[in-house]
């Protein structure tokens, strides 16, 4: 697996393949499907990795916050790791709760999500509405900073907290 992220990172995830984890490792890649059946899996096996390591980093920046701040600090900590590990962050599924590969993982990350809006005593429903704004905020202009998609000179930090705070100003607060 590290090898597997090692080649995400430095080359992108389109170009993980066994062969290119087989040479990385020093080894001949029939000698992989010992760890795995199929890049396919592989990749699964990636993306589960990279959702439960954002699981971890996210609680770590929300542990012993709550309401606005909490949200903030989840949105911050997110685009934090997207920058960090833009291609690592490219392997997560886009639907991971209904792949059993990737089920467990994606619920943990969704737990910190969910956990994060509790204080604004959200229905079921309205919860999930919530989450996929929230998603749909991060994921695109993460994914759209990662790839250089933002040329005009004003700061990305001041568009990004002025998202933090509309995302924040749309929940409703008691």
């Amino acid at each position: 697996m590290e090898v597997a992220l090692a080649v995400i990172d430095e080359q992108g995830l389109e170009q993980l393949t066994l062969a290119a984890v087989a040479a990385r490792a020093g080894v001949a890649t029939p000698s992989l499907y010992k760890h795995v059946a199929s890049l396919a899996q592989l990749r699964s096996l990636v993306g589960v990795r990279v959702m439960e390591d954002m699981a971890e980093q996210l609680t770590l920046a929300v542990v012993g916050r709550s309401g606005d701040d909490a949200v903030a600090s989840l949105m911050r900590a997110s685009r934090a790791y997207v920058l960090r590990h833009p291609n690592r962050y490219a392997a997560t599924p886009a639907d991971p709760l209904h792949d059993p590969a990737t089920q467990a993982a994606g619920y943990k990350l969704l737990q910190v999500f969910l956990a994060v809006l509790r204080a604004y005593r959200l229905d079921d429903s309205a919860a999930i509405h919530a989450i996929r704004c929230l998603r749909a905020i991060m994921h695109g202009f993460t994914s759209l900073e990662a790839a250089g998609g933002f040329g005009l000179p004003e700061g990305l930090d001041d568009t990004y907290e002025q998202l933090v705070q509309m995302f924040i100003a749309s929940l409703p607060h008691p």
